[in-house]
């Protein structure tokens, strides 16, 4: 694979953006001064592939639904009536999401790894900060597949349009008026700012909106409130399953408020079908041998080597690699034991001369829109770096 080394923006600039998270607990740079190089047909694949795999993505869900194997993929039981709403009703807007794919670069054919449909970080990176590292080095910022921030601007218009024609919002907007409270935990840097990022986005789409977090935001049967005043959207950067275990009573009320059209939340309680990875075993049953697919199952795949994940895993914890002989090639630890095992064919991931993996990352909102890479071992942790990447 081709590297090139930029100079690195510096910490102040990135301060002065709000990307403070500009630093690994090893003093090490969270961004690389590297960026991957790829060719157009390489981005055109990337593009080709997410658009298919959404669309897979759509027919697999409605196939969980229809035959209710919700528990199955380990969704928890108190947000199946809410996700079966969700899911009915366009409204439901799915806003933003990234797909983890292997391959896709130095000729090894893209493999989906898992979807990051309910809460996808590194949104920051891939919008701002690559486009960013490019001018900054006199180099062409459009060459890159990255129209990340254009395609959020446009998806927020489809909230009020829909499918039809986003020139449209303006006149439908108008009428309405509509207002999108923004929630994030308010102990995380890289969740607020990622927040008020799409937040920005939001206003300059032409919405109305406001920022509160989740601890100081009011639900009862009436909707979503801040103080007293009522938002008919709420965009939280909280993930599902930790309301649906943490936060029950929460996700008795907000099932109620989805019920009686109270309110719209982003991402929608249907995003977490897509998110869980054991829904990669549904595609694998409806799509077998797909060439975008790796073999998944429940049970481990005896005789090959395979990775043992976790439906609600992050960050590489709770990870096995585990090869064709039984034996452990690698494992991680971490807190998501509770969770039900999958098991999903190993492929290796990209490598460069230092030996470093690198798993693609490409955001899609109404289509793909955004690639950037990880670096990382074998199993991508919290201390991988994100990588850009430049079209030549």
């Amino acid at each position: 694979m081709k590297l090139e080394k930029l100079k690195p923006l510096t910490d102040n600039y990135l301060e002065s953006i709000g990307f403070v998270w500009h630093t690994d607990s090893d003093n090490s740079s969270y961004v690389s001064d590297e960026i991957v190089v790829i060719n157009e047909d390489e981005a055109n694949e990337y593009y080709e592939a997410c658009n298919e795999l959404y669309d897979m993505f759509a027919e697999a869900g409605q196939y969980v639904i229809d035959n209710d194997l919700f528990h199955e993929i380990n969704i928890p039981f108190n947000l199946i009536e809410m996700i079966k709403e969700s899911w009915e009703n366009d409204v439901h807007w799915h806003l933003y999401s990234r797909f983890d794919l292997a391959g896709g670069i130095d000729g090894k054919p893209i493999k989906l790894i898992e979807f990051n449909a309910d809460t996808p970080t590194s949104l920051f990176e891939t919008a701002i900060i690559q486009w960013a590292m490019l001018k900054a080095n006199g180099l062409d910022e459009a060459s890159q597949f990255n129209n990340l921030y254009e395609a959020l601007k446009d998806n927020f218009k489809r909230i009020i349009t829909l499918d039809s024609d986003i020139e449209k919002f303006e006149e439908y907007y108008s009428g309405l008026g509509w207002k999108i409270l923004f929630s994030s935990i308010s102990s995380s840097h890289e969740d607020i700012n990622t927040t008020k990022l799409l937040q920005h986005i939001a206003t300059e789409a032409g919405f109305n909106t406001d920022f509160e977090f989740i601890e100081n935001v009011q639900f009862n049967d009436e909707g979503i409130f801040k103080e007293d005043e009522l938002f008919e959207f709420w965009f939280k950067l909280i993930p599902w399953e930790n309301i649906a275990i943490e936060e029950s009573e929460l996700a008795l009320i907000l099932t109620e408020i989805i019920k009686e059209k109270k309110a719209i939340i982003f991402n929608p309680a249907y995003t977490l079908i897509f998110q869980s990875k054991g829904f990669m075993k549904i595609l694998w049953d409806l799509y077998p041998n797909h060439p975008l697919l790796l073999e998944t199952s429940f049970e481990p795949l005896i005789g090959k080597k395979h990775v043992e994940k976790r439906c609600f895993g992050r960050e590489g914890a709770n990870t096995k690699i585990i090869n064709s002989d039984g034996s452990i090639d690698e494992q991680t630890d971490g807190v998501y034991e509770g969770h039900k095992a999958i098991y999903q064919e190993y492929v290796e991931f990209p490598r460069d001369s230092n030996g470093n993996y690198y798993q693609a990352g490409v955001f899609f909102a109404y289509e793909a829109c955004g690639l950037g890479f990880r670096r990382g071992g074998k199993i991508l942790n919290n201390m991988s770096k994100f990588v850009g990447h430049i079209i030549k």
